[in-house]
């Protein structure tokens, strides 16, 4: 096996050298016969070819669940570290005895025409070009949250998906998972009463202290020129590499779009909700003030969506939450007249409002989570795939998250209240914090125009 695995990598020349928002209802349409054709060109392929670009930690992650399923296989994989990418074959050989083609740009994977779809796990600020290129060059697509590091880069996603007709689905798996599933059902059956307030948040243990680094050079097999992609160029500095890239403006939002489209995406399914009228929010770097990163690590933000608010809030390094729930576990609690239902990866439960010496609607004990939401959320994509209908967390749901995430960095950021117009989506009566919700992108990058 280490010679093959040694031939496997020579042999791996692609490798470089240096290394708002509406439903989907008018999606696919056409004539029945139009429908079926596509439906009988996909559901026929023997197997879906699946590409994934950004080889590290959740990429892989997906890729893993993705291949639990009989009818799909690894055809490429992409990254601009030649470390990673190496690492990444050998662990596709080993585990599905598959040798996938190999690509340090994600451009030359999307040339491949034997590949069906890919999968998008790349930092935060390379989401939109990589899916809107996806998605014309004829392939399906799984793009990480948040979807986009701007608004004005969600509003393109969804418009790309609906011009290539692509299934899109983003991994806010939660959408797929029976456990969040059956306490969003709860919530809605209004057994709760009628809900005023809705609290999400994402107490962490980690990010205790980021210290400050001095630049340097990028390691040995990193194309940082590529991974910088659109973003400002800057000097290499390790904090703002590999996973703590989130806590730097150029490239994410910290927790708040880390975490915060995760639970706010169940706040807006549980709800039936877009986006907020308007947001207010307050925090700073208050626990680790010398610490290296841009983004808050305390943060409260308050959201009006008209007949009921929602309480954002968000720590790092510190495990005790709201409603003593599992250290370093984020959730979300649904407040009503009548009691209150309280959600995290690990358990939901029901806790009644007390009148008069009574319970006014009967507790539920916490029920404990049962299967793997990921695995739920990536079968349902190659059904989707196969069967050209809607995943179950579409480009919309996936913009809509990440535009109320990015809305309360935002109001933070300004400080100032913003005021979200819904039908055309911008911000009202504020032309500086309107500049905020574009991208700009560094030559000889350009956002394209859908």
């Amino acid at each position: 096996m280490p010679g093959s695995r040694r031939n496997f990598l020579r042999n791996a020349t692609r490798i470089a050298a240096g290394v708002g928002f509406t439903s989907l209802d008018g999606w696919g349409k056409g004539t029945s016969n139009q429908r079926l054709e596509a439906i009988n060109s996909l559901s026929s392929l023997d197997t879906v070819k699946v590409g994934l670009i950004g080889c590290r930690n959740m990429g892989w992650n997906n890729l893993v669940s993705l291949l639990k399923n009989r009818g799909v296989t690894c055809a490429a994989l992409c990254d601009v570290d030649r470390n990673i990418l190496q690492q990444r074959a050998i662990d596709a050989e080993d585990k599905w005895r598959t040798r996938p083609s190999l690509y340090s740009d994600y451009r030359e994977l999307l040339e491949n025409k034997d590949i069906d779809a890919v999968i998008i796990a790349t930092p935060d600020h390379w989401h939109c070009l990589q899916m809107l290129a996806a998605c014309k060059a004829g392939k399906d697509v799984y793009v990480e949250k948040p979807i986009a590091n701007t608004i004005e880069e969600c509003k393109l996603m969804v418009a790309a998906a609906h011009k290539y007709k692509r299934v899109v689905q983003v991994g806010q798996w939660q959408r797929s998972d029976p456990h969040w599933l059956s306490a969003l059902d709860y919530v809605r059956s209004g057994k709760l009463g009628r809900i005023r307030t809705v609290r999400a948040w994402a107490y962490v243990t980690y990010g205790r202290s980021i210290a400050v680094k001095p630049d340097g050079l990028a390691p040995e097999g990193v194309n940082y020129d590529m991974w910088l992609g659109p973003a400002p160029d800057r000097s290499f500095n390790p904090n703002r590499f590999h996973g703590n890239f989130r806590y730097f403006w150029d490239y994410a939002g910290g927790l708040m779009t880390d975490w915060g489209v995760h639970m706010i995406d169940m706040v807006l399914a549980g709800m039936n909700v877009i986006v907020a009228s308007s947001i207010t929010a307050t925090g700073g770097k208050y626990g680790y003030p010398d610490s290296a990163p841009e983004t808050p690590d305390t943060l409260q933000a308050v959201y009006d969506f008209g007949d009921f608010s929602m309480f954002w809030e968000q720590a790092l390094g510190t495990g005790t939450g709201p409603y003593n729930r599992s250290a370093g576990e984020p959730g979300v609690a649904f407040v009503g007249t009548s009691g209150t239902l309280i959600i995290d990866r690990k358990t939901w439960e029901v806790i009644p409002e007390i009148a008069n010496g009574y319970a006014m609607i009967e507790a539920v004990s916490p029920q404990t989570k049962k299967s793997n939401g990921l695995d739920h959320h990536t079968k349902n994509w190659l059904e989707c795939i196969r069967l050209r209908r809607q995943p179950n967390c579409t480009v919309e749901m996936g913009a809509n998250a990440a535009i109320n995430a990015h809305l309360g960095n935002i109001a933070w950021r300004s400080d100032a209240k913003i005021q979200w117009d819904k039908k055309n989506g911008v911000v009202i009566n504020n032309n500086q914090v309107q500049q905020m919700i574009k991208a700009t992108y560094r030559k000889p990058w350009v956002l394209p125009k859908i």
